[in-house]
């Protein structure tokens, strides 16, 4: 009975939830209704021409197997990593925790410069998805990790006492746990890797999001760009679809936080030295190469003048955007999230989903479904910096909801029905008993789209007001002209500002084995 009360019960949250959630998905879906409108415009034989060619089967056909190849090594390594990190006798854990979270400081881009400027044979699909997948292989890392640490060890040592082996229960008991936030971080990677544009310039490797970036700024083919995004719009509706399926409508949340002590750890014996030698590896290839060029190419620009003010300058405006979307996504993401774990139903599906699908969009796109809509209906918010973090908003609420959600899912309704059933109105058990609970979620999504938004190329491109620019802005305008040198000092600082919001995430926000 207790458990039909807590599922029946729309009265949970307040309308006001429902109308802000909903509201927050209209505003990511207006890149969506501008590529449709004009989609539309292009008459049906026009379309036909420009969508059955054979470029868009081979735009097609590198896209679809880039994304699968990407999303399937992406979660088979953060598994690994995240399973070896927090339930094996890993010699210095600790260490290999961070160093498994580092590469998502490195933008894609930065890392495709680092492997290219090393030697041309990564261009094409091997080199992109080897890229790809290290650095976006922390998207899944991350999460599951947060949830093998949080479990309760007793559950996994009930099923060793009944028997089974280590095997039997990692497939029974911990893999069951982790594929809420497994499914997530996949479908989070291939959304990634759907949008993903300058990693590809930079490796010559060509897809969806580098046809549609020629269409809209070389030939001005709006309407071609448009059909293309719309293309990716209806696969990022089956990966949703695929994702929703494969999930499931199954919860994990707990009363307690179990038992306050270590798991019981798996000895890797013989394994060790093999184990340490992939990790090893993993390390190098994502950290080694990228952190090594880039040390190459500040000692090789050291006699030119270093550019102090301007780094400066630019920091600051990063560390400001960055922040302002921090605020805004997470703000944006909190209702969303509280409507889907606490009231399900058809319209929660949609407006969950529909934040998704913005994402398909390469940022170019986004950019400029915004410019259009501001200058034709905004004009006061045209190249202002609150439309540039609404962009943002658009690009990574999906960030922030996954880990808010991931954070709501784990609170018991029991625990909020205690405090109206005392008499505390919603407000005050969303403020005192909910927000206190799904603090730690609610960094973490801070956290992940402030990492994004510091690395974030494309839209700031386009809608940064005049006389702002961006760390990442500068790495590519340099790197475009081969200016490897020139572009060192920004990168660097680039990656040493995501830095700390990368330790947060492993440390704070339990990524990390060694912080019990």
């Amino acid at each position: 009975m207790a458990a039909r009360l807590s599922w029946r019960a729309p009265h949970r949250l307040s309308p006001a939830v429902a109308v802000a959630a909903v509201a927050v998905a209209l505003i990511t879906l207006i890149p969506v209704f501008f590529v449709i409108q004009q989609a539309m415009e292009t008459g049906s034989s026009e379309a036909t021409r420009l969508l059955f060619r054979p470029k868009v089967a081979t735009l097609l056909s590198n896209t679809v197997k880039l994304t699968l190849t990407v999303t399937i090594a992406t979660a088979a390594l953060g598994l690994a990593v995240a399973w070896l990190t927090e339930r094996t006798d890993l010699p210095g854990r600790k260490v290999w925790s961070v160093l498994a979270a580092l590469p998502i400081t490195i933008p894609a881009f930065v890392a495709s410069y680092g492997w290219v400027s090393l030697t041309t044979r990564v261009e094409g699909f091997g080199g992109a998805a080897l890229i790809l997948t290290l650095s976006h292989y922390p998207l899944v890392y991350l999460p599951v990790a947060a949830v093998l640490k949080r479990m309760d060890p007793a559950l996994e040592e009930s099923s060793r006492s009944l028997g089974h082996g280590p095997w039997q229960t990692f497939w029974r008991i911990t893999l069951p746990q982790t594929r809420p936030a497994l499914l997530g971080g996949c479908l989070l990677v291939a959304l990634h890797i759907l949008g993903e544009f300058g990693a590809f310039a930079m490796l010559r490797f060509s897809t969806f999001t580098t046809a549609i970036y020629d269409q809209y700024r070389l030939t001005f083919n709006g309407a071609a760009g448009s059909l293309l995004a719309l293309v990716l719009v209806l696969f990022c509706l089956v990966l949703l679809l695929v994702e929703r399926i494969v999930r499931g409508s199954d919860r994990y949340a707990r009363v307690g936080t179990g038992a306050a002590r270590e798991p019981r750890r798996y000895r890797l014996r013989h394994a060790t030295p093999f184990v340490l030698l992939g990790l090893t590896a993993v390390a190098i290839l994502a950290l080694g190469v990228p952190l090594g060029t880039l040390t190459y190419w500040l000692a090789e620009g050291r006699s030119a003048a270093f550019p102090a003010h301007e780094l400066v300058t630019t920091a600051l405006a990063t560390l400001k955007l960055g922040l302002g979307a921090s605020l805004v996504t997470t703000v944006m993401a909190l209702p969303i999230a509280l409507l889907a774990v606490r009231q399900r139903g058809p319209l929660t599906t949609l407006v969950e989903r529909s934040i998704y699908i913005a994402t398909a969009l390469p940022a170019i796109v986004i950019a400029l479904a915004l410019a259009v809509v501001t200058v034709h209906y905004l004009r006061p918010l045209y190249q202002t910096t609150f439309l540039l973090l609404i962009a943002y908003a658009i690009l990574f609420l999906p960030l922030a909801v996954v880990a808010v959600r991931a954070a709501i899912a784990q609170v018991p309704t029991s625990i909020e029905d205690a405090a109206r059933a005392l008499g505390q109105r919603p407000a005050l058990v969303m403020a005192r008993v909910t927000l206190p609970l799904i603090a730690p979620g609610l960094g973490a999504a801070a956290a992940l789209v402030f990492l994004s938004t510091v690395t974030e190329l494309t839209a700031t491109l386009l809608l940064a007001p005049i006389g702002t620019t961006t760390l990442a802005v500068e790495v590519w305008e340099n790197t475009t002209t081969l200016s490897y040198a020139a572009a060192a000092p920004y990168a660097a600082l680039m990656v040493a500002i995501s830095a700390l919001p990368t330790y947060l995430l492993t440390r704070r926000f339990g990524a990390l084995s060694g912080s019990h």
